[in-house]
């Protein structure tokens, strides 16, 4: 699966999900044909770059009426949609959506995420 190209990306916030450091970013830039508001990165024990992201992008007009932005959770074994939400265009409502897509797909369910900046 494609995991997003970021040229240049401001981290927003960071937080610890159970083993995982995870780190919102906004104003990303991206070569991507998607058109991202915020990416959610992961990143698994003992490694060193993200392998997980949970995408908030902006939806295609013709797709307007479900949201102004979808979610997408990446790995390197699924690539998904997880709705669309105007919400996901503000920074707190992505992150707090985004995490707990993330903890349930990574079996950390139960695990509160703690912000750690």
């Amino acid at each position: 699966m494609p995991i997003p190209v970021i040229h240049t990306a401001i981290p927003r916030r960071r937080y610890q999900v159970g083993p995982f450091q995870a780190v919102l970013l906004g104003e990303v830039e991206s070569p991507d044909a998607a058109r991202y508001q915020f990416i959610l990165a992961l990143v698994r024990p003992g490694e060193t770059k993200p392998d997980v992201f949970v995408t908030a992008e902006k939806n295609p007009r013709s797709r307007a009426a479900e949201g102004s932005h979808r979610m997408r959770f990446i790995s390197d074994q699924v690539e998904e949609e997880c709705g669309a939400s105007d919400a996901y265009a503000q920074p707190d409502a992505f992150a707090e959506a985004a995490l707990a897509e993330a903890a349930r797909r990574l079996g950390l369910t139960g695990i509160a995420p703690v912000r750690v900046m």
